[in-house]
């Protein structure tokens, strides 16, 4: 075998290409049971972000049910999700570019079944569902308006079979999701929300009676409230009314029986996660009465089975996350894998038999584990004696070792959302990074869902402090093990991550460098740009009071503190980004031209909220590379695009 090499972290070759991470893999999501076939939903970087619903049919042939031309995608609430269904083999989807819904029956063309409405942005649909007869459709439809006011959010109903405008049936409120009707078609029920409320801050679920014409009547709230977050309710087969709530501080999942509240998880784990798509499905039903369900608890995903006596068995299948469960209702379960040392896979498995087969791998390596570094759960002290969590991964090349007694790059990594978590499955992204010889700290920072609603309620009114220490922290805790260069800090993130990114450069001197996509610099610039969904969340994140001061949102905007920004960063940006508009990057690069600091800029046409297209993703990792071995002066090992670094002596 032969020996490693010595060279200088960061200057390793590695196997894992750019193109690797960018086109080797299709993102897996939205999986549906339909009669014997299973659907899910393929997002392919290669077909410009096209998202394709694909099919397996009960013999085993996979296909693609979305021809070219169409990409099953909405925009509601802008990340969309919840795109289609599928009953007695006909697809129901949401088409990008029109956002109609359409129908579609394999082997034959597409049809739309929501009309043109001539408005500018017109009609979106989202979470729509069949009634148990087929005949109706009900759904989530988002009206955007001609003269730029706030959308409105209502459920609606229309005939599965003919093209009808869709009839309103509950509205009033600023937000709705789940909309689902029982196996008799008698009732149905939906989450409802208000601003400033996010849905993993309080929603409510609503039942009804629901008649054959789609009209409802006495409706009454089962659970939640302002302080109280409802998540996926779901009809037994047997009619019986479950829901997710952190009631008790933890989402577990409760069902309703004779007006109680009865809690079948009572566990310190999250079975909910937070709603930026729609569509999240964590448990499901299984024959005899048992329930399939993911949670959550120190740093990983379980999977197990609720038995009818109220037992709950393990199902240890190998997998640190389990996204989009479902079932036919028998003892077939089907479920996207997270490990942490291969692609995620789309998984089914037999509870009788304990047969388990995968049937789809977002990606196929060929990767020597040599190559792969293993994800650690770290737990470290930070401010206001508390602690916080992290996942840390260690520099990994099984064709090198560094020159003795020095210590790695270290990139910080701060997750969007900022309501949202990272987890440690797979991801060759970050593999990209460790192979070349850097360490990788991914911080579930205060605010970070997974470890309970006190922990994530501490961002609420210290967004752009919790994040920052939190991510400061994370680095000097490694950097006291030994496990970094403190002379070579990084820190990155993406949207509300590219927030805290900007945020920690501006507000504490600790990092040597930063790399924003897509990030916030301006807050009172964002709340007046943003769409509807987010319009109010900032006020609860920076002041958790509606509406936030306009002198708080200025005081924790980097933008206005650029003067106090001593290190190089490197930002990227989607022209089409409606989320976080172009102005929030191209305002801080005329606040670093002033000043002299050394930046680069890449902005991409036809990008949105989140790079979708692989050769985008390609530059982006190249260009972030190439920019840390200038500023961290390192050779890298690979012939990369130079990128143009102002202000750099």
């Amino acid at each position: 075998m032969p020996q490693p090499a010595t060279s200088p972290y960061g200057s390793w070759k590695s196997p894992i290409t750019p193109d690797m991470v960018a086109r080797a893999g299709v993102g897996l999501g939205q999986v549906r049971y339909d009669g014997g076939d299973l659907y899910w939903v393929e997002l392919r970087p290669s077909e410009g972000g096209r998202l394709v619903i694909v099919r397996c049919d009960a013999k085993g042939k996979i296909s693609d049910v979305t021809p070219p031309g169409f990409n099953a995608r909405t925009t509601v609430h802008e990340y969309g999700g919840g795109q289609y269904f599928v009953n007695h083999g006909v697809v129901t989807f949401s088409n990008f570019d029109d956002q109609r819904l359409y129908g579609h029956e394999v082997g034959d063309a597409p049809h739309a079944i929501t009309p043109e409405t001539g408005l500018k942005w017109g009609l979106r649909f989202a979470d729509c569902r069949p009634t148990p007869d087929g005949n109706r459709i009900v759904g989530v439809q988002e009206q955007h308006h001609d003269d730029g006011s706030e959308a409105t959010n209502t459920l609606v109903t229309f005939p599965a079979d003919g093209f009808a405008a869709p009839t309103v049936i509950a509205s009033g409120r600023n937000f709705f999701s789940n909309p689902r009707v029982s196996p008799d078609g008698k009732k149905i029920c939906w989450l409802a929300w208000d601003h400033p409320n996010m849905p993993w801050d309080g929603t409510e679920v609503w039942v009804a009676e629901f008649a054959k014409d789609g009209a409802i009547a006495n409706r009454r709230k089962v659970a939640g409230g302002p302080k109280e977050s409802i998540f996926q309710p779901e009809w037994s087969p047997e009619g019986v009314l479950h829901f997710v709530s952190d009631s008790t501080g933890w989402w577990n999942l409760y069902r309703e029986q004779d007006g109680q509240h009865v809690n079948l998880t009572p566990l310190e784990a999250e079975v909910g996660v937070p709603q930026w798509i729609f569509g999240y499905v964590r448990y499901a039903f299984l024959s005899g009465g048992r329930i399939v369900f993911g949670w959550y608890q120190h740093g990983h995903d379980h999977l197990s089975i609720i038995q009818p006596d109220g037992s709950m068995t393990p199902l240890d299948l190998g997998y640190v996350d389990y996204y989009q469960i479902t079932t036919d209702g028998g003892d077939w379960v089907w479920f996207i894998g997270g490990s942490v040392n291969r692609p995620l896979e789309l998984v089914a498995y037999d509870t009788a038999s304990g047969i388990k087969n995968v049937l789809r791998r977002s990606a196929e390596l060929d990767l020597d584990e040599g190559y792969i570094s293993t994800p650690q759960s770290i737990e470290f002290p930070t401010e206001r004696g508390l602690t916080a969590h992290a996942i840390y991964y260690p520099p990994m090349n099984k064709d090198f070792d560094a020159p003795p007694r020095s210590k790695p790059p270290l990139r910080v990594l701060s997750h969007g959302g900022p309501t949202a978590a990272t987890t440690p499955d797979f991801n060759l992204q970050i593999q990209y990074w460790t192979s070349r010889g850097f360490a990788i700290v991914d911080v579930n920072y205060g605010g970070s869902t997974g470890y309970g609603r006190p922990y994530r309620e501490r961002l609420n009114g210290m967004w752009g402090v919790v994040d920052v220490e939190d991510c400061v922290n994370a680095a000097k805790y490694l950097i006291g093990r030994g496990e970094a260069d403190p002379n070579r800090v990084a820190i990155e993130g993406g949207s509300a991550g590219g927030y805290t990114t900007l945020c920690a450069l501006a507000f504490t001197d600790f990092f040597k460098a930063g790399a924003s996509y897509f990030g916030i610099g301006d807050l009172e610039t964002m709340v007046a740009d943003t769409h509807k969904f987010e319009s109010r969340y900032c006020d609860v994140l920076v002041a958790n009071t509606y509406p936030a001061p306009k002198e708080l949102l200025y005081e924790r905007s980097a933008i206005h503190f650029t003067d106090r920004i001593s290190a190089p960063m490197i930002l990227f940006q989607g022209l089409e980004d409606k989320i976080v508009p172009p102005n929030q990057a191209e305002d801080m690069v005329r606040a670093l031209q002033t000043k002299g600091l050394p930046y680069a800029y890449l902005a991409f046409e036809g990008e949105q909220h989140g790079f979708r297209k692989a050769e985008t993703n390609i530059r982006c990792l190249e260009a972030e590379l190439y920019f840390y071995g200038k500023i961290f002066k390192f050779d890298l090992a690979d012939k990369v695009e130079a990128v143009k670094i102002e202000n750099l002596k």
